[in-house]
């Protein structure tokens, strides 16, 4: 297989396991605002960008649409429950294999961006327990479109600019953990890398369409 120019990566359950911060600090957000009790879990799945999670979960714990201004005040206190809890989370940790994984594609020259369905403050501060920023140039996130093919275009379409060409369908692998991500990569004209090291199997990954499956990032990424 071709290098890769650049390998853009998933975030949660991809690159870093946050112990539960997300769920508790969208819980926070909407007991502080309404008053209620609100477990993502139970209205959302895996894979789903923060707009599409925030929306679902305020449709079903008050049984109306939000209003714009309203999510905007959801998103701003769960980003500030998120930026404390996520230090305090006993259970958050760095997946095997990612730290030796970055910094190796990193000096072999390999641009390296974010995709993430979470909200660009929500991305940023997963990953700053585990030091893990320093290795990310660019990315696109759930904050920049609420379709996560939308958002791989995006990435897609800054990793060109950097290379100042664009790149081919086999230059570019996303990595990600769920069938969404291997689904959203494959309609954004990119390579699909599966990691079965979140609440999917290697074969339902594969299933979803993911070109290349791997257990965990100990193993290669194709052409590296």
């Amino acid at each position: 297989m071709t290098k890769p120019a650049a390998v853009l990566f998933d975030i949660d359950e991809t690159l870093v396991h946050t112990g539960g911060a997300g769920a508790r600090s969208w819980a926070y957000a909407f007991d502080k605002l309404y008053g209620v009790k609100a477990d993502i879990g139970q209205h959302t799945s895996a894979g789903e960008t923060d707009p599409e999670v925030g929306t679902e979960t305020f449709r079903a714990v008050l049984g109306r649409e939000p209003s714009p201004s309203e999510m905007v005040a959801v998103y701003g206190q769960y980003l500030l429950h998120l930026s404390q809890d996520i230090w305090k989370s006993k259970d958050y940790r760095v997946f095997p294999g990612v730290e030796e994984t970055l910094a190796r594609l990193s000096d072999a020259g390999v641009i390296l961006g974010v995709v993430s369905g979470a909200m660009e403050g929500a991305a940023r501060t997963k990953m700053m327990p585990g030091n893990l920023n320093r290795f990310f140039i660019f990315g696109a996130y759930g904050s920049d479109s609420p379709d996560r093919a939308e958002l791989t275009r995006l990435a897609i379409g800054k990793a060109a600019r950097l290379h100042g060409r664009d790149l081919a369908m086999d230059e570019v692998l996303v990595v990600g953990d769920t069938p969404r991500d291997m689904e959203a990569t494959n309609r954004a004209g990119a390579t699909s890398v599966g990691v079965a090291t979140g609440h999917y199997s290697a074969e339902q990954l594969k299933a979803a369409g993911g070109a290349s499956v791997l257990e965990s990032l100990t193993h290669p990424l194709p052409g590296t």
